[in-house]
């Protein structure tokens, strides 16, 4: 890490958007967080691995009732058969996590938000109640969405050592990732919004949203499809409750104003990551708050 020792850093994961496809245990944003650190991550998909080749889901296509939709590299897929296997021989998806981390390499901490089944579930007008990577993957986000539950959060436990990680941590960091989908599931695990709440003057936010639009995935449609508002603004609205500083980019400096009024502090700064020198100098920023 270019501005802190790995030792020192601790990221607690979605683990809404896990499922359960082609036999295999899948957790994507354990796994995109993982391949990104480890500098494996193919760069122009923002999943998976960098060079993969696709042998097995060509294979796969070959039968009427594989859901084939669902695209796994070759070498993600020893991932998959590792989680798979490590959990069926009953060790839960912190430990697993920890192996994997261990084996690229990280060195910092990756915490799934719950070892419990947490999975977001999206409602789309003409089908109903669909899985997240339905509607993320095979429908390519490109439906309406009325609403959004967290199926299991209510009762799941947070992992062993989430809620000691929030209290204890210098700082606590809401990475620019979608708020209804990336981060609310996080925060719908009991006793984890609380554990954020209380460290409120010490959580930083950064916006997803530059200029009223996400850069990536559908963040900006579904803030308005559920009644938010597609600006930093709206971003402000959503994350006061839990944090006192919200990052926005240079581009709605002209907002800094309207998003205090929302009461959190503003801070302008370069937020887009297109490299890693642009990502250490927002962390630094993101930090010395």
């Amino acid at each position: 890490m270019q501005i802190r020792d790995p030792a020192e850093l601790t990221a607690i994961v979605n683990v809404g958007d896990d499922v359960e496809l082609h036999g295999l245990h899948i957790s994507p944003d354990l796994d995109t967080i993982t391949y990104t650190v480890a500098g494996a991550i193919d760069p122009e998909r923002g999943w998976g691995l960098a060079g993969e080749t696709w042998h097995a889901m060509e294979a796969l296509a070959r039968f009427p009732l594989a859901r084939s939709w669902f695209n796994l590299g070759d070498r993600d897929l020893a991932t998959h058969l590792y989680r798979t296997d490590r959990l069926r021989a009953g060790a839960t998806l912190s430990e697993v996590t920890a192996e994997i981390a261990a084996a690229w390499g990280l060195g910092c901490h990756l915490l799934p938000v719950s070892d419990d089944t947490v999975r977001t579930m999206v409602t789309v007008p003409d089908d109903g109640e669909i899985g997240f990577q339905e509607y993320f993957v095979q429908r390519h986000h490109d439906v309406t969405v009325t609403a959004v539950r967290f199926d299991g959060a209510d009762t799941a436990r947070p992992g062993p050592t989430v809620l000691r990680s929030l209290a204890d941590a210098e700082r606590v960091v809401i990475a620019p990732s979608n708020p209804i989908v990336s981060i609310d599931p996080v925060l719908a695990v009991p006793g984890v919004r609380e554990a954020v709440e209380a460290r409120r003057a010490d959580v930083v936010a950064v916006s997803p949203i530059i200029a009223g639009a996400a850069l990536k995935g559908p963040a900006d449609r579904l803030l308005r499809e559920l009644g938010h508002e597609s600006s930093v603004v709206g971003i402000a609205r959503i994350y006061a409750p839990i944090a006192a500083t919200l990052v926005i980019d240079e581009a709605d400096a002209d907002k800094a104003g309207k998003v205090e009024a929302e009461g959190v502090r503003c801070v302008v700064a370069p937020t887009i990551m297109r490299s890693p020198a642009e990502a250490a100098a927002l962390g630094q920023i993101v930090l010395g708050q």
